[in-house]
């Protein structure tokens, strides 16, 4: 049986920008960047400032693999997601994990927690360990993070979105057209004064997605969107509460919600319960995610399933063809467009 022989990448340093080169555009010492990112507290604060400025600018990414191994194509593909103590990316992480494992191939995982910085320090430290591709969620980056991956020669994948006008490769689907499947959904079940509930947490921009696609179909149909934003950063399910709380109080009660994701939903159903509210017969409740607990909650909870562990398989296998272990490179997809689908319950 003849060996596997792997395809031959380009050598990462062809090209890269240098420690050297962050120094000169500072006007410090190489020493003095180096220290920034090890002992950033030993760096004046003036000084730290300009060398960030400097990266972000030149794109700069520290090699931290010892420089005989710099070249050496890595078995590690990173990927950062958003949140991952929440249930959503569960599938699609295990999903991509193990499509990666039966190839010999590991998973390094970051969370962002919907935070470009966050994101860019998760970018920058992953691809100074030379990884041999690199998946991101989403399509919203720092300037910083958009030249890195735009100036990397690894594959990189753009997943849980779909926007065919980018570079990269697309695995995911519209949430735009999630908040247009979610508005006609309860408008055929003759529902008219319909809320959105946003999520919590800021900066979850594909959310804010899901409710241009609801606000949009709205009006197309004629009606009034009414959207209500939870105090900044409240945990979910109390967020849940706010919103069914506050939207319950008002005159002109709406008779249906669109909650940005199924936690959410399941704190207003919760609290509507209390509140004497009944579920749907005053107010249907739709949540997005259908995370393990929403066929459990009584009433049971209507909502819009993500395709997430057909987006982490097929990721996984999209990374393996792009290396050349999978058969299939020569006709790569780049654009993976895939389907939600509304789980009706009884919320609804």
């Amino acid at each position: 049986m003849s060996e596997h022989k792997e395809p031959t990448r380009k050598r990462r340093s062809a090209g890269r920008v240098t420690l050297q080169a962050v120094a000169k555009r500072v006007g410090v010492s190489m020493m003095t960047v180096s220290r920034y990112f090890n002992q950033p507290e030993q760096v004046a604060e003036d000084q730290r400032q300009k060398i960030a400025a400097a990266v972000a600018e030149l794109g700069y990414v520290p090699n931290l693999v010892a420089g005989g191994l710099a070249s050496a194509r890595g078995r590690i593909v990173g990927m950062v997601v958003p949140n991952i103590s929440g249930p959503i990316f569960a599938k699609t992480i295990q999903g991509f994990s193990d499509t990666l494992s039966r190839h010999g191939y590991q998973l390094l995982l970051a969370s962002s927690y919907f935070s470009t910085d966050q994101e860019e320090s998760a970018v920058r430290a992953f691809l100074g360990w030379s990884p041999a591709a690199l998946v991101v969620t989403s399509h919203f980056h720092s300037p910083a993070t958009e030249k890195m991956l735009a100036d990397t020669d690894i594959p990189v994948i753009e997943m849980w979105d779909y926007q065919p006008q980018r570079a990269m490769m697309q695995i995911g689907f519209s949430h735009h057209q999630v908040g247009v499947s979610a508005a006609r959904y309860l408008y055929d079940r003759g529902y008219r004064r319909i809320a959105f509930v946003q999520n919590s947490a800021a900066g979850d921009f594909s959310a804010l997605e899901r409710r241009d696609g609801y606000m949009a179909t709205l009006h197309e149909l004629g009606l009034e969107p009414l959207l209500f934003v939870p105090d900044a950063d409240r945990a979910p399910f109390e967020a849940g509460k706010q919103a069914m709380d506050t939207l319950m109080d008002r005159a002109q009660r709406p008779d249906a919600i669109v909650f940005a994701n199924d936690n959410l939903a399941a704190g207003a159903l919760l609290a509507g319960q209390r509140a004497g509210v009944r579920i749907p017969q005053d107010c249907a409740v739709l949540g997005f995610g259908d995370y393990p607990f929403a066929e459990m909650l009584m009433p049971s909870l209507t909502t819009i399933r993500p395709p997430a562990l057909e987006i982490g398989v097929l990721a996984a296998t999209r990374v393996l063809q792009s290396l050349g272990v999978l058969a299939g490179q020569g006709s790569l997809e780049r654009l993976n467009l895939l389907a939600c689908e509304v789980v009706e319950r009884e919320s609804t």
